[in-house]
């Protein structure tokens, strides 16, 4: 009988851990990327498409450039969202193996950096970085609230390319309810 016990309980708590974890299935396939402003209005951005790779998946990103304005700053040319301030994408430049974790998103959040630029001042401000922290919900839906970042971090590559150099130690917070795009959320 107390075989038994211990083997009911064992399959419930692995039934438990099962239904709380998103099923590989539910994250492969497209999704649609999403930054929201403060109200909760939607711009989609683009697309994530995501595979299974072992303990890991794999993802592409494909932005829709035709939601984007160019713009000319510092000296570089920059794929920017028009609002009540710029908000440009700014494409994380050195090697990265383009995978993640359901516990480790940084990859895919240094695939998602921006910086803001206010209509009031010239050129762009790297100090004025974006970084979407991200977690994956119960639901599957990958969110992520923005953080401070200085972008001049980026300078130069990193000493471990295997390793995401951006830590969180290095993003900040900031009021949020001054930043026009402070949410993002991949479904």
């Amino acid at each position: 009988m107390l075989l038994s016990l211990r083997t009911a309980v064992l399959i419930a708590s692995l039934q438990v851990l099962c239904t709380s974890l998103p099923a590989q299935a539910e994250l492969t396939g497209e999704r649609q990327i999403y930054l929201l402003d403060g109200q909760g209005v939607e711009q989609a951005i683009g697309s994530l498409t995501i595979a299974a790779d072992g303990d890991r998946y794999g993802y592409s990103i494909d932005l829709d450039l035709s939601q984007f304005h160019d713009h000319f700053l510092s000296m570089k040319e920059m794929k920017c969202l028009q609002g009540p301030e710029l908000w440009c994408y700014v494409p994380y430049p050195y090697a990265n193996p383009r995978s993640f974790t359901t516990e480790d998103l940084r990859w895919l959040e240094h695939d998602l950096l921006f910086l803001f630029k206010e209509s009031d001042t010239f050129g762009a401000r790297l100090w004025n970085g974006i970084y979407y922290p991200l977690h994956l919900d119960e639901d599957g839906v990958i969110r992520g609230e923005a953080r401070a970042l200085d972008l001049n971090l980026l300078a130069s590559p990193p000493d471990d390319p295997s390793t995401p150099p951006v830590g969180k130690f290095d993003i900040g917070d900031f009021k949020l309810e001054s930043r026009w795009l402070p949410d993002i959320e991949i479904r």
